[in-house]
């Protein structure tokens, strides 16, 4: 150790003055991006904090609200408890007679004990062994000898007949959801072959159709299976199934084994031959029988709805459009479905920015609409409601910004953004400016074939022409890191009871995409104009209150 304290004692002064160094340019990167927010959209940011978020995000995806489920107590019990949260905030209501909550009729659907599926002596497991596809359930009981037909191609142009020499009419026929490794899948969605060729199944009069695993799914039977047998809500008005078509099943790896138990072929060697064009199909030397049973009943969920009124005169009938999903999916089974990712941490940041916006000494020009929605999970129904009937006149909302997603601000500070819908209007703008203020970097859509625009609440209001943005916040560097990791969780988590708060949760990552919607409508709120689309977007000739279909997507 000679010369140690010597060394000691540099090191310390070394090391001071390198931590100086670091906390000043991180002082002079802070106030060069702070110096492009106003002094009223700094004093936002610092009512924005990581402990409301957390708060309010453990309240909701609590076990006291059973996941919040739409139709469930639990879901009625979030409902009352963000309505007491907007009161406490000083919004007025804006739900149905002078309350907060919006009232909507919803439809269950539940498959009774009675639903089975049985593969020659095989009792097999709804939930667990298989699932019936919602569309094409009902009431029925069909059986048949089951035939495997690999892809269940018809087609001239590539010299392939998966049907060949098989009469498939009242037959359970067993198949892999394509496309096979031979066509790519851009190709077999842009020719809409999956639906074409089960159609051509259903001409022929098949008894039933099970879908099995070839292992380069994205999203597996299992995955498939476990959500069709849960409980499904619909509106009242909605058609229910169907009688009149064949069950479709998803079935599990485990049931694929026994359904190929006494073929002279082996499930393995039967893949394989999958992926040639001259497959031939063959039979599986066992009778399948398959009842579907369901009962329904009507019930009620609600949005919750309130406004901040805006404090200019001629302004405040205009609004700018919180929206977020409480709703989860419940109780499944005696399990609960926490939801924290989806969606607690988005209504926690949506309530998180309310909150800070009632407290400013100067509140925004034009009003604050804050709806939490319900029924997300089953089909933006609470959205769609909202949107067909608004308890603000739709013409008058000058833009939605929508909170929803699985978590990807938790997983790090956030450094970069995903702004949905950014490239469709102005507010594409207001983020880009927003978020250089922040030193954080605004990306186009990384995973554009999984087609979330279309997938969450705000596009409601985009059908009802009214322009748009969700906001997704991720870690900075390479897109395809957290790309990964969100993934594994959608694999592990995603709509599953796991879905919890983690102990590694980046909550700042949280208040920082808070603080930025919060900015982004406050300068919605000051601007004169409204946002309008662009003349590139496809939704450019929309105008507010639209009732018109959206044109297809080229």
């Amino acid at each position: 150790m000679k010369y140690g304290n010597q060394e000691n004692c540099l090191w310390r002064k070394f090391a001071a003055v390198l931590l100086l160094a670091v906390f000043l340019s991180g002082q002079v990167f802070a106030q060069t991006a702070q110096a492009n927010l106003s002094e009223a959209e700094k004093d936002l940011t610092a009512k924005i904090g990581v402990d409301t978020i957390k708060e309010i995000t453990a309240a909701l995806s609590s076990k006291e609200m059973e996941g919040r489920g739409t139709m469930q107590s639990g879901g009625d019990r979030a409902a009352q408890w963000i309505a007491d949260r907007f009161q406490k905030l000083g919004l007025k209501p804006l739900g149905d007679k002078g309350s907060f909550l919006q009232k909507i009729e919803f439809r269950e659907t539940v498959f009774t004990p009675e639903t089975s599926f049985k593969v020659g002596e095989e009792d097999l497991k709804l939930g667990v062994d298989f699932g019936i596809a919602p569309f094409s359930a009902g009431n029925k009981t069909v059986s048949g000898d089951m035939v495997f037909i690999a892809y269940g191609i018809v087609h001239d142009g590539i010299k392939r007949n998966d049907l060949q020499g098989v009469d498939v009419a009242g037959k359970i026929v067993v198949m892999l959801e394509g496309p096979p490794v031979s066509i790519s899948k851009k190709d077999w969605e842009a020719a809409k072959a999956q639906r074409i060729f089960i159609q051509n199944l259903w001409m022929k009069g098949v008894a039933g159709i099970v879908i099995i695993g070839h292992g380069r799914e994205e999203n597996p039977p299992e995955m498939m299976l476990d959500y069709f047998s849960r409980r499904q809500i619909s509106m009242p008005d909605e058609p229910v199934g169907s009688d009149r078509i064949p069950p479709l099943i998803y079935a599990g790896r485990s049931a694929a084994e026994k359904i190929f138990a006494k073929s002279s072929t082996s499930l393995k060697d039967a893949l394989e031959q999958a992926e040639n064009n001259s497959f031939k199909p063959f039979k599986l030397n066992q009778k399948a029988k398959i009842v579907s049973k369901i009962k329904t009943s009507k019930g009620f969920a609600s949005n919750v709805v309130g406004v901040l009124e805006g404090s200019d005169p001629q302004l405040k009938s205009e609004a700018v459009l919180f929206s977020a999903h409480y709703d989860g999916y419940g109780i499944e089974n005696g399990k609960i479905y926490h939801g924290a990712a989806d969606n607690a941490l988005g209504v926690a940041e949506m309530l998180t920015v309310a909150e800070a916006y009632s407290k400013m000494a100067t509140k925004p020009k034009r009003s604050m609409i804050f709806l939490a929605v319900t029924g997300e999970e089953y089909g933006l129904y609470g959205s769609k409601y909202w949107a067909k009937k608004p308890t603000w006149d739709i013409k008058k909302v000058a833009a939605n910004l929508n909170l929803d997603g699985i978590g990807t601000e938790v997983y790090a500070p956030v450094k970069t953004f995903v702004g949905f819908g950014a490239e469709h209007s102005t507010i594409g703008a207001v983020l880009n400016d927003v978020s250089a203020a922040f030193g954080i970097r605004v990306i186009p859509d990384p995973m554009p074939d999984e087609k979330i625009f279309y997938r969450s609440d705000h596009y409601s209001f985009v059908e009802r022409g009214v322009p748009a943005l969700m906001l997704l916040g991720a870690p900075e560097g390479d897109p395809q890191k957290w790309i990964e990791r969100s993934k594994e969780w959608e694999k592990k988590d995603y709509h599953q009871p796991t879905d919890t708060i983690q102990p590694d949760w980046v909550w700042e990552g949280a208040e920082t995409v808070a603080e930025v919607m919060a900015i982004v409508g406050l300068r919605i709120s000051e601007n004169p104009t409204m946002p309008a689309w662009l003349e590139t977007s496809r939704f450019a000739k929309l105008e507010r209150g639209n009732t018109k279909p959206i044109p297809e997507e080229k």
